[in-house]
């Protein structure tokens, strides 16, 4: 009669027939996890789970991590690389950043038009544009900054008259943007060939300068200003943190 052989204990080798256990939280940690650690908490960062703040302290800890149980719980609550939670989250299709399926036609027009004589106008943030839009000014001057705006139609006419003024419409980089206008003793600025985004609003800026002028840039929007920002900062925390390693 043969007896029954003991079940092998957890981590024993493949010789005995038992199962091998993975690295304990003891297992030193390396280079390469430490990066791989460091990768998820950009990503976490980049995705707005983590603050700037929450973000530093853990980057150092993961550079100063010398074993796997200090880099675990690092990451702990934070989903895995390529997973998505259930929440029902907003869609957003084309339009850069917030998505310009959410911001043209989706209310009326909150201005049609601006005046100014001896002073200044100015129509930024989150304004929704008039399928026409008409600027006068008179030795004053104006600013028009579609960045953020909604449009209350695809197909919008920024009609633009100045006589000794000037008005400055300023359009974000991906927008799909045509300028029409001229000048007398004066000018009507030019934009180059945009790379423009899928849903874009189509936009004419057209009219007439006389003695003054109309100035069209593209410039990137506040959203992006501030994540550029934050992208630096990310940057120099992970300077310091590997030149504290060192």
């Amino acid at each position: 009669m043969t007896s029954e052989r003991p079940d092998p204990g957890p981590g024993s080798s493949p010789g005995s027939g038992g199962p091998v256990s993975g690295p304990g939280p003891d297992t030193r940690a390396s280079d390469a996890e430490r990066e791989q650690i460091a990768e998820r908490l950009r990503e976490a960062v980049a995705e707005g789970r983590l603050d700037m703040e929450e973000f530093g302290e853990r980057l150092e800890a993961t550079y100063k991590a010398r074993t796997h149980g200090e880099l675990a719980p690092l990451v702990r609550d934070l989903p895995a690389p390529g997973t998505t939670t259930d929440m029902a989250l907003p869609s957003s299709s084309g339009g850069g950043v917030s998505g310009w399926s959410d911001r043209i036609g989706k209310g009326p027009a909150t201005s049609k038009g601006a005046f100014a004589f001896w002073g200044g106008f100015g129509r930024k943030g989150a304004w929704t544009v008039g399928r026409t839009f008409t600027a006068v000014v008179l030795q004053a001057g104006g600013e028009i900054d579609l960045r953020e705006a909604r449009f209350e139609d695809r197909d919008v006419v920024i009609r633009c008259f100045t006589i000794m003024g000037g008005v400055r419409v300023v359009v974000p980089p991906d927008m799909d943007v045509e300028v029409r206008g001229s000048g007398f003793m004066g000018g009507f600025g030019e934009l180059g060939d945009p790379e423009v985004s899928p849903g874009s609003p189509r936009v004419i800026v057209t009219g007439f300068a006389l003695m003054g002028g109309v100035g069209v840039e593209r410039k990137i929007r506040e959203s992006e200003k501030r994540r550029l920002k934050e992208e630096r900062k990310r940057e120099r925390l992970e300077k310091k943190s590997r030149k504290e390693l060192d």
